[in-house]
């Protein structure tokens, strides 16, 4: 379909051959020159409307990535993902590995999410979102503009012999970024193992934790070598989301566009000059969408791999038309529907139809949790044990274990609910404490009447209630008794 485009662009051209043909422009990567070796980008520093929204954005995400670490609901952290010590809290709420049915539908939840998003709002996600997008467009670009300069400069720079001023430019600029990406690592190890536990490696030294210690090394030099060599090669050689847009976006997806009918023929600018009587386009072939990409492609070729939605050619497109006094947007938001056949944006069927299935899963999901209940309780007979008979009652003997996965702690008691005329006993008493997010475990008796106990296994429900009286949790079991003839 993009190739359709740019043939009908080429056709507007006259043959000038000023656009890159339609068979040879999607051949290359846009960061690779022909002979393999990698083209560096440097892209003009972005100014304009979305560019702001994008700020704002950004400042937002990184103040939510920067405070949640040291936010708390009821003592248990916001969010923890510690896969080795399996735990787990998420909006203050404990998870166990009995509960990773739940956390697997919730990933699933979010993949259909991703893709519905993806389906309707094209790679948005990439350049307003995305932590690679925000760290280094954000955050070390910024830095570097503010040593280096901006792309000119840069360009020099990176030309020039290394001298006094390249070295401290480069040294101060490699300096500052090694720093942040410490920064970063100790962040992130918040959300693996709190902050408190950070702050008391950081404080005991790295030989106190030498593992945890070359973890973060390691982690800072990745986090270094991505921002500071590796940068847009994430977005199009290693990330996968950039091969999902591939597969999922279509006609009546909303991407960034350039408005090719009203563009072509593109030719540069004569102030003055009657455009449209000389059969010229709105697009003065300034070149601005590309200097700005910070992925290095031309977006007038067309929907690429490589572009991330950043809005940065819309701000400079923009900038250009209000100059030379035509209308913006030449470049912008839209579905290629819309800029090929002038059909508005509709929600499709294909859209409806993960809406759907999103609906259903958020709602299974809903339900799940709300079912999981506040504790866990399961009673299991000690292996190669029998029962026992004294005072006319037969008596099993449960090793119990009991989870709280609630955000308080309570008094539980034991009780059975089938057969009837059962009895519990237990050494430390009826009521058993138990505290938010603990597991407890110990053992009890249960007796019965002989005449209860019709068969040599039996089937037996035992019930956690809390001191109102209200049922925790149920746990099936079976007790033996006994073998008994049936006449």
């Amino acid at each position: 379909m993009a190739e359709e485009r740019h043939i009908s662009t080429a056709e507007l051209k006259g043959g000038q051959g000023q656009v890159i043909e339609a068979e040879t422009f999607r051949d290359s990567v846009g960061t690779m020159e022909q002979t393999g070796q990698r083209k560096w980008v440097f892209p003009r520093k972005p100014s304009g409307k979305f560019t702001n929204y994008r700020t704002i954005v950004a400042i937002v995400l990184l103040a939510v990535f920067f405070i949640l670490p040291f936010i708390k609901i009821n003592g248990n952290p916001f969010l923890l993902i510690n896969i080795l010590d399996r735990q787990f809290f998420i909006l203050g709420q404990p998870f166990y590995p009995q509960d990773f049915f739940i956390l697997a539908l919730g990933a699933i939840t979010s993949i259909v999410f991703i893709i519905l998003f993806t389906v309707v709002f094209g790679r948005i996600f990439c350049g307003w979102i995305c932590p690679q997008t925000i760290f280094l467009e954000m955050i070390f670009r910024k830095i570097e503009y503010a040593i280096e300069g901006d792309r000119n400069k840069q360009m020099k720079l990176d030309r020039q012999e290394w001298n006094t001023e390249k070295i401290w430019k480069r040294s101060l600029k490699w300096g500052i970024y090694i720093m942040i990406s410490l920064v970063i690592t100790h962040w992130m190890f918040m959300y693996i193992v709190g902050y408190q536990e950070v702050f008391n490696m950081m404080k005991e030294g790295p030989f106190a934790h030498f593992t945890n210690f070359l973890v973060m090394i390691i982690f800072t030099a990745a986090f270094y070598f991505t921002f500071a060599w590796f940068r847009e090669q994430v977005c199009t050689l290693v990330c996968p989301y950039g091969r999902l847009q591939g597969v999922l976006i279509d006609k009546q997806t909303i991407n960034v566009y350039y408005d090719f009918k009203r563009g072509e023929n593109r030719a540069k600018w004569r102030k003055g000059e009657d455009r449209k009587a000389a059969g010229k386009g709105d697009c003065i072939d300034c070149n601005q969408c590309v200097v700005v990409c910070p992925t290095g492609i031309d977006i007038r070729d067309g929907q690429q791999l490589e572009c991330v939605n950043c809005t940065a050619c819309i701000d400079a497109c923009d900038e250009v038309m209000v100059k030379v006094g035509l209308p913006k947007g030449l470049i912008r938001y839209a579905t290629e529907d819309e800029i090929e056949k002038e059909i508005p944006f509709k929600f499709t069927n294909r859209m409806k139809a993960y809406s759907v299935v999103l609906l259903l899963l958020v709602g299974f999901l809903g339900f799940l949790l709300s079912n999981r209940g506040s504790m866990e309780a399961k009673f299991i007979k000690p292996a190669g044990t029998t029962f026992f008979v004294r005072d006319g009652k037969i008596t099993n003997n449960y090793n119990y274990t009991f989870l709280n996965k609630s955000n308080k702690d309570f008094t539980v008691t034991i009780k059975v609910i089938e057969p009837q005329h059962g009895t519990v006993t237990m050494g430390e008493g009826e009521n058993i404490l138990l505290k938010k997010d603990q597991i407890i475990k110990g053992n009890v008796n249960i007796s019965f009447p002989e005449k209860e106990i019709k068969m040599s296994k039996q089937n037996v429900k035992i019930g956690v209630y809390d001191q109102k009286g209200k049922l925790l949790d149920s746990f099936d079991s079976y007790f033996e008794g006994p073998f008994k003839i049936q006449f």
